[in-house]
């Protein structure tokens, strides 16, 4: 079996190292463009802020360690230019010298993965304007921070990237301005979510811009950043990642078939149109777990899965994908995010009849110190209680929570069912009552008629209705400190005393801090011949939602030219 790789890093590379832990005689060879076969693309932005120090570090496999341990042939700085599927023959450049040849195969791979997306904008092309992709974009931005000491910086593009550029930038004592054209910053969270994510980035002394739309660039003393609405920007360096595209020239000029944004259509098996290629990786369109529509997920973890499969199959075996979660997790300065399945932009374009819970608990057992909150949002279908998807922004334990979110997803619970997992617990990790359990529990009130729920997006109409009683149930203390005009404000310990100061006729929509005491309150008022509505999130949610939503507006670039 004669096995040609075209590009290494996680799916590449996983593919090649599984089909010869299988079969000790295979002839395996990868073709990779870049001069490096595998390292760890995700680390790249913390190489550049020093947390990473080595550069060593970021390579996970050279040609020659590849070698000595798996016999495979590792071709780095050649790019395969053109695949003659009907003869199984691959023509190969080699980039430092120039020679041209070409290599048959058995069985060939395309882990060709995904490019920057890069806007024809004017000015691009400044050597003050770099993206991260390689680990030789890292190199460079690196080197150019090193010899030309900039203090300040645009960071173009709000997702996983930005984002940690943006941060290591900012650990070099470097000005930082992020610019995103959409409304938030990281697409997978919905824009309450990530309230507490700009939150964040403002607090580091990041200047946030959002719905911020780049023209152009020029170049000066260092770079200025040109903006639709006809202001502009100065900064010693511009760093864009707004986002990738499949990179399937040569699946183009084959004739495979394509999708998303020009993709590479894969079956179950990561089998592609055409007999005896296979394709995984950022390259290829897969199937969302949850919708089972077709998708775009540039991820590692999904990448090494599909290279594991395609290694199985490419050998005979009969292995299936069953398509991915887009699980993520990312840190921001102090705060961790992580999302999972969809979220409600996603459910809302797809019709799907869904609702939400919003919870605030701790990390751990509120008496053990150290413990924080978290803010965690789960969305399961209407019906049939099934889970859809989870976003959490917090500190210790996010990612331990959405994990396991993602596994009863993927397991096919309900979401009343998170009540029976079975999760550790000890002072210093967890509460008896995990915040996954929490969330179930919620669930399960929903679904028994136990407690009903308001949004924050029923505000301004409940805010404007005489006919309905708004009732805060918050300390003193925490009343005088920030609340909404137009409520009530008797606390929960207090309630059942001074019940007759509310009118049992008008339905009472209540809102604590986290949504524990309102509950207990909604309750109260049950047990007592009130119809009563619980707020999803509490207030503590409604002030980072609407204190970012001001601060959106207000924002404007500092120090920008006019």
């Amino acid at each position: 079996m004669k096995v040609v790789i075209i590009g290494g890093v996680a799916g590449g590379a996983t593919c090649a190292a599984r089909i010869r832990r299988l079969d000790e005689t295979a002839d395996i060879t990868i073709f990779e463009r870049s001069g490096f076969i595998s390292y760890a693309n995700c680390g790249l932005p913390y190489y550049i802020g020093g947390t990473i120090k080595e550069e060593s570090a970021l390579t996970l496999q050279t040609p020659k360690s590849f070698f000595n341990r798996f016999r495979i042939n590792v071709k780095v700085n050649h790019e395969a230019i053109k695949i003659d599927a009907q003869n199984k023959r691959v023509t190969v450049k080699n980039l430092v010298s120039g020679e041209v040849f070409t290599e048959t195969y058995d069985k060939l791979l395309l882990a060709t993965g995904a490019k920057p997306l890069i806007p024809d904008f004017e000015g691009i092309n400044s050597d003050k304007i770099f993206t991260l992709r390689t680990v030789e974009d890292t190199l460079n931005i690196k080197k150019y921070i090193n010899t030309a000491s900039p203090k300040s910086a645009v960071v173009v593009g709000g997702g996983f990237i930005g984002i940690e550029v943006a941060e290591n930038l900012s650990k070099l004592g470097i000005k930082v301005t992020m610019v995103e054209a959409s409304n938030q910053l990281l697409a997978p969270f919905d824009s309450d979510m990530a309230s507490f994510i700009h939150a964040e980035v403002r607090k580091k002394g990041v200047n946030l811009l959002l719905n911020t739309f780049v023209k152009g660039f020029s170049e000066n003393n260092g770079i200025t950043v040109k903006f639709k609405d006809g202001t502009a920007l100065s900064a010693d360096i511009a760093v864009i990642n707004i986002g990738v595209v499949p990179e399937t020239s040569l699946a183009k000029d084959l004739g495979l078939k394509l999708g998303i944004k020009g993709s590479i259509v894969v079956n179950d098996k990561m089998e592609t149109s055409i007999p005896d290629i296979y394709a995984v990786g950022d390259a290829v369109q897969i199937q969302n777990y949850v919708t089972k529509a077709d998708a775009l997920i540039s991820l590692a973890g999904p990448a090494n899965k599909q290279g594991r499969i395609a290694a199985d199959n490419i050998l005979g075996g009969a292995k299936r994908y069953k398509g991915g979660l887009g699980s993520s997790v990312i840190k921001v300065f102090d705060i961790t995010a992580a999302a999972t399945g969809i979220n409600e932009k996603t459910a809302k374009s797809m019709g799907i009849n869904y609702d939400k819970v919003i919870i605030s608990p701790m990390s751990h057992a509120g008496y053990y110190p150290g413990g924080k909150i978290m803010t965690l949002k789960v969305l399961f279908e209407k019906e049939t209680y099934k889970l859809l998807g989870a976003q959490i922004a917090g500190y210790d334990g996010v990612d331990k929570r959405i994990d396991v979110i993602a596994t009863a997803i993927y397991a096919g619970l309900k979401g009343d069912e998170l009540t029976e997992l079975d999760l550790s617990y000890a002072p210093p990790y967890s509460s008896a009552k995990d915040p996954v359990n929490m969330a179930g529990y919620v669930i399960e009130n929903i679904k028994n008629g136990v407690v009903r729920q308001w949004h924050l997006e029923d505000m301004k109409d409940l805010l404007a209705n005489d006919g309905v009683t708004l009732l805060d149930t918050r300390t003193d203390a925490e009343f005088l400190q920030g609340h909404i005009d137009g409520f009530v404000h008797i606390p929960v310990d207090s309630l059942r005393d001074r019940l007759d100061e509310l009118d049992i006729a008008k339905p009472v929509y209540v809102i604590c801090q986290s949504g524990l005491r309102s509950y207990i309150a909604s309750r109260i008022l049950q047990g007592n011949g009130f119809t009563s509505f619980n707020f999803a999130g509490g207030y503590r949610f409604y002030d980072s939602v609407t204190n970012d939503k001001a601060l959106n507006m207000r924002s404007a670039p500092c120090g920008m030219d006019q």
